[in-house]
């Protein structure tokens, strides 16, 4: 990276620490690993003196998040810029959530903005997610890239992200997820996630339908809101589309990220650069290439054939939907084996119905964190859906580590069959952290 990893405190009393053991300490800082509110990050955050001058883009939403910051990233680097990237969570290292130009931040980088960061905290205490925030936008305010592009973690009108004024806010979708933090309802869940928006800036939202609570709040707050399918969509038509926004791009390749809902996703990416362009200029081949070299780990990520054996961070039921479509659609000749561990405070239920008509046999994993729901408990909630009855019941097995899960569905599934590894992020992290899986691409 093209930082300098000697900004850190060893001169003011700080005590040098390695990577590891800063996030320990993140971790352990605050009695909570979610507390919702600007003010104390804020407080350091001013200390810091952190500004941007290039355009910052905010994403948000409940699904899609992940894939509209990678394809940014990607085409603004086949234009020439620097892009400051980050994103939550990370799936093997730490170093995979903060990006300047692709690549990762190396540990010494890393350890100077934690070193910077600690110094001005203060007595501050800082959740995990505040502290990584703002170590992510020390470094780039040192990097000093053309773009910076930051993943909102959990809503929006409070998350650490917040503090800083985007240029450009994008709310992908809303659907209901993260119940005790944002509210139970679309209206309540569109109003938090639309706290991104700021006055005269561009915002948009990036599905149809819009809960009347975001819109209004965009109205209110004086943001330059633009609606997908009311403001710019797609057209599809053999195997390519065309985005449709205030000028015309025809003739589209496929996003290299599986899915219809990639094109999508794309659509709205294809706005935000088009909203951009007159301070990052980008040529449609810039545009194509981008498209077809965007990478992104558990997206319908497919790590080999004969078994086809297919990772998917779906783990509320609009992403469950959507890796349903996608497993309909490519069907085996053989079975669908599945390994799935989910946290206990998302919709499993909503999940389960979804995915059960894709899904042949189950192997249930644990997690390793206090609030994942256990193995047992997740076959007690497909059982009560009708699965593993009767003559079905050697179709659900249960496993302490994701790992041994996929080892356990390689062992049964034959070539024509295939494996599907969903859920938590955790799941993904599992099953491949020891595996020899843990380097793939996406592919179609």
């Amino acid at each position: 990276m093209m930082v300098s990893g000697k900004m850190g405190g060893q001169n003011s009393g700080i005590p040098h620490r390695l990577l590891a053991e800063w996030t320990r300490l993140a971790e352990s800082m605050h009695p909570k690993n979610i507390d919702m509110g600007l003010e104390r990050i804020r407080i350091v955050k001013e200390r810091l003196g952190i500004r941007f001058d290039c355009p910052v883009v905010i994403v948000g939403g409940t699904n899609g998040k992940g894939s509209t910051c990678a394809m940014l990233q990607t085409i603004w680097k086949e234009a020439g810029y620097r892009v400051g990237l980050y994103t939550s969570p990370h799936i093997h290292r730490f170093n995979e959530r903060i990006r300047v130009d692709g690549e990762m931040a190396d540990d010494e980088t890393l350890v100077g903005c934690f070193e910077v960061v600690e110094a001005a905290r203060g007595d501050v205490a800082l959740t995990f997610f505040e502290f990584t925030t703002l170590v992510a936008l020390r470094l780039f305010a040192e990097a000093k890239p053309d773009a910076v592009v930051l993943e909102v973690g959990l809503g929006g009108r409070l998350d650490a992200v917040n503090l800083i004024d985007a240029d450009v806010a994008v709310v992908t979708n809303v659907a209901i997820d993260h119940v005790e933090y944002l509210g139970d309802t679309r209206e309540k869940i569109g109003f938090e996630k639309a706290g991104i928006y700021r006055r005269g800036r561009v915002a948009f939202y990036g599905d149809t339908s819009p809960p009347h609570a975001l819109v209004g709040h965009a109205l209110e707050t004086g943001a330059d809101l633009r609606i997908f399918g009311r403001d710019y969509s797609c057209r599809m038509h053999d195997g390519k589309w065309d985005y449709v926004g205030r000028k015309t791009l025809a003739e589209l390749p496929s996003p290299s990220l599986y899915g219809d809902n990639q094109i999508h996703n794309a659509t709205t990416v294809l706005a935000v650069v088009e909203a951009l362009q007159s301070r990052l200029p980008v040529a449609s081949d810039a545009i194509r290439r981008g498209l077809a070299h965007t990478e992104l780990p558990g997206r319908f990520q497919i790590l080999q054939d004969r078994p086809q054996i297919i990772l998917d961070v779906a783990h509320n039921p609009h992403a469950a939907a959507v890796l349903a479509k996608n497993l309909k659609k490519t069907k085996p000749s053989g079975m669908t084996h599945a390994v799935f561990g989910a946290m206990a405070d998302k919709d499993i239920d909503g999940v389960i119905a979804l995915m059960k008509d894709c899904i042949d046999r189950w192997y249930l994993t644990d997690l390793p964190l206090p609030r994942a729901a256990s193995a047992e408990v997740l076959k007690q909630k497909l059982m009560a859906a009708g699965i593993g009855q009767g003559k079905d019941s050697q179709c659900i097995s249960v496993y302490h580590h994701a790992a041994d899960a996929l080892a356990s569905a390689k062992n049964n599934a034959l070539k024509n069959d295939r494996i599907v590894a969903f859920g938590s992020f955790w799941v993904v992290t599992g099953v491949t952290e020891n595996s020899g899986l843990n380097s793939p691409t996406n592919h179609h």
